[in-house]
């Protein structure tokens, strides 16, 4: 038996009643669905306001995070009264403010191999709003094996991609992707920047694709890749075919349940913001001061990006940039003591990885990078 509208959401919802495609019964239908959003950051901010608005009936929000400061210049489902609160609760807050006539349920904790089947099993669709290949690829796979819609979406600096997986009518983000990349090789938003607006784009994008799988109108992004740069301001599309040795929707698949998919793709599944290597190769930003207040000869090794140099430095250090570093050996020292430092310590420590490979021996990473120094050591620097 349909779910009927009352008086109060006929009004609300009155500009969807006028549409043909939409209309009474289809706004029963999105008052029946359910969506899951995995993430409640840049993406998922726009899909979880529009589809509030829209009125899914129940919408579940996955996230293990907290609101930070620096989330406020994309996040705009959190505000500044907000800081320090669950991400979840967070949007769940906005999100009722909006339609107090829908149901969220929030899962404050990581999305893994454990937990996801008993978390995604009831709803209708799912929405990849991560930041991590660990996590998209657990999502795939688990569309897959539940056979649901999977909408995804990727930003970066001025860039963003957004597609549906749906592996019963066409690809799935494997078929794409069959492996993910060399760990260390696409820099995350937290290292390379993401142009503010850009997840509100493609995130939009990513609600209007759900909502149109719900409805059951238009034709969805199954097979095809939307390509969208904001500083030209076009949008490609590229023909996607499934992959008929695809390892999880193939014809023989060897997936067929959940793996480890951290040790799959070689990161965690979260994004991290204080980069540290582990056993005696990290150095803390405490201990790196009391060496160079006691005059140790040490060789500072930054290796960010020149225009990083603008908001913070520390005097004295070689500046090679993470990308150049390879090809740049040569103008250092391997016998000389040198500690590496990125702004959260995630790109030195693949530097410190590089160099040890390259025999150097007498190096440490700076455990928190830049931003640890900032906040521990000289508060006269901005934290970023």
């Amino acid at each position: 038996m349909p779910l009927e509208l009352s008086h109060s959401e006929i009004l609300r919802y009155s500009r969807h009643l006028l549409i043909p495609e939409v209309g009474l019964s289809g706004q029963r239908k999105l008052k029946a669905a359910s969506a899951l959003i995995i993430g409640t950051g840049g993406l998922g901010s726009p899909v979880s306001l529009y589809l509030a608005a829209a009125g899914v009936g129940r919408i579940g929000l996955v996230d293990y995070d907290v609101v930070d400061f620096s989330n406020l210049q994309r996040q705009v489902i959190h505000a500044t009264s907000g800081l320090g609160s669950l991400k979840v609760e967070s949007a769940r807050d906005r999100m009722l403010d909006i339609n107090p006539d829908i149901r969220v349920d929030t899962y404050n904790e990581p999305f893994t191999s454990d937990n996801a089947v008993r978390i995604a099993q009831d709803y209708d669709i799912l929405i990849d709003g991560t930041d991590n290949f660990a996590t998209r690829y657990l999502t795939n796979d688990l569309c897959v094996l539940l056979g649901k819609p999977n909408v995804y979406g990727s930003i970066y600096r001025f860039d963003g991609q957004v597609s549906v997986f749906d592996a019963r009518y066409g690809p799935c983000y494997r078929c794409l992707f069959p492996e993910p990349p060399p760990p260390g090789l696409v820099p995350s938003c937290a290292e390379g920047g993401v142009l503010g607006v850009l997840p509100g784009t493609i995130g939009t994008i990513q609600a209007t694709e759900a909502l149109k799988i719900l409805l059951g109108i238009g034709e969805p992004l199954i097979g095809r890749l939307l390509l969208y740069n904001a500083l030209d301001m076009s949008f490609d599309f590229v023909k996607l075919r499934k992959n008929p040795q695809c390892k999880v929707c193939g014809l023989d698949p060897e997936v067929t349940e959940l793996i480890d998919y951290e040790e799959f793709c070689g990161v965690p599944g979260y994004d991290l913001e204080k980069g540290s290597v582990g056993g005696d190769w990290d150095i803390t930003a405490e201990q790196l001061a009391d060496k160079l207040e006691h005059g140790d000869q040490i060789r500072l090794l930054d290796v960010r990006e020149p225009h990083e140099l603008e908001i913070s430095h520390l005097d004295g250090a070689t500046v090679i940039p993470l990308g150049q570093l390879a090809a740049r050996l040569s103008e250092l020292d391997s016998a000389e003591e040198m500690v590496v430092l990125c702004k959260s310590g995630t790109r030195s420590a693949r530097a410190l990885e590089l160099l040890v490979s390259a025999g150097f021996r007498k190096v440490k990473n700076l455990e928190g990078g830049i931003n640890a120094w900032a906040e521990e050591i000289d508060p006269s620097l901005p934290i970023y």
